[in-house]
């Protein structure tokens, strides 16, 4: 009895230290795989940094006087490189070229860009198959654009088919007007088909451009519609000129300036054979017709009182 008691004692320790043995190989297998796992988390955040740095290596470094780019684009009519489109299309127009050899590049029929930093070329695509390095922040595979000066606040527009600045949120395309007007004319601008598919009515500016449509200046809307360079209308004011040059209707409010002919018509009275003379004019603001008096400053149309009208008979 005594030894089976005393082996009994022998089993019940030798299990308890097999216990303690299980349990330690148990922690020190948790330990190790924790440890592992700190190892791969810790290996995929240092893969995770040096993608990054890869991909803004050279970031607004590299590019033309119209583009902040990583690349630069293969013509493909002349097979040519160029740093964008427009470098192209500047370069191909400029007087000194033979007329007969002067084009235009279309910005979705590009299909290779080289690299800027390791120069190889590719089928257009945001990332460099080589370097890896991101050769445009904003990329637009319809358009082929590339740029890395996102604070331009560039988006595709569906509906003009190209990419516009200024943020999607603060433009809506008029499907009438064919463009991309500002959100605060959402509601409030008089449509004019094609409105901007024109040269701007005071400067003709073409060149690789498709109208005021494709225009990398600024255009503004008139209350009549029309479409013209922010610059244009400056200049049309510096010199006095209120009026569209495609429709004549003013271009802003002239009620006070109409308030200052009524003056100086009072105080300018017509010589006697003129003075019960009657004349037909046609008023460019509000389009209506009206018989009036007749005055060597101006007449006065009777419907809107604009003073902005046309001798038509008399």
């Amino acid at each position: 009895m005594g030894e089976v008691a005393m082996a009994e004692s022998q089993q019940f320790v030798l299990d308890d230290m097999q216990h303690i043995t299980c349990n330690r190989n148990g922690t020190e297998c948790l330990h190790y795989e924790q440890s592992n796992q700190e190892c791969v988390l810790a290996e995929e955040s240092t893969n995770s940094v040096e993608a990054a740095e890869v991909l803004e290596k050279g970031l607004m470094q590299y590019g033309c006087s119209h583009y902040r780019r990583r690349c630069r684009i293969r013509a493909p009519c002349c097979n040519e490189i160029f740093g964008c489109r427009h470098c192209h299309n500047e370069t191909k127009n400029n007087i000194n070229v033979d007329q007969k050899h002067r084009h235009d590049i279309p910005r979705n029929q590009v299909r290779q860009v080289i690299c800027s930093l390791c120069g190889t070329e590719q089928e257009v695509q945001q990332v460099c198959i080589n370097c890896g390095v991101c050769m445009g922040k904003y990329f637009c595979e319809t358009c082929k654009l590339f740029d890395d000066d996102t604070s331009k606040k560039q988006y595709h527009c569906k509906g003009c088919g190209i990419c516009r600045i200024g943020g999607r949120e603060n433009f809506f395309h008029c499907y009438k007007c064919g463009c991309c007007y500002s959100i605060l004319l959402k509601n409030s601008h008089p449509c004019v088909e094609g409105a901007m598919h024109h040269d701007c009515p005071v400067c003709f500016e073409d060149g690789d451009l498709q109208y005021l449509f494709d225009s990398r200046n600024d255009v503004t809307v008139l209350p009549c519609g029309h479409t013209i360079h922010k610059n244009c209308l400056k200049e049309m004011r510096d010199h006095l000129q209120y009026a569209c040059p495609l429709c004549s209707k003013s271009v802003c409010d002239m009620s006070k300036v109409w308030e200052k002919f009524d003056v100086e018509i009072a105080a300018t009275p017509m010589p006697e054979p003129y003075q019960n003379k009657m004349v037909w004019i046609l008023c460019n603001d509000c389009g209506k017709t009206s018989e009036v008096q007749f005055h060597v400053v101006a007449q006065k149309c009777l419907n809107c009182k604009s003073y902005n009208t046309r001798q038509t008979r008399g």
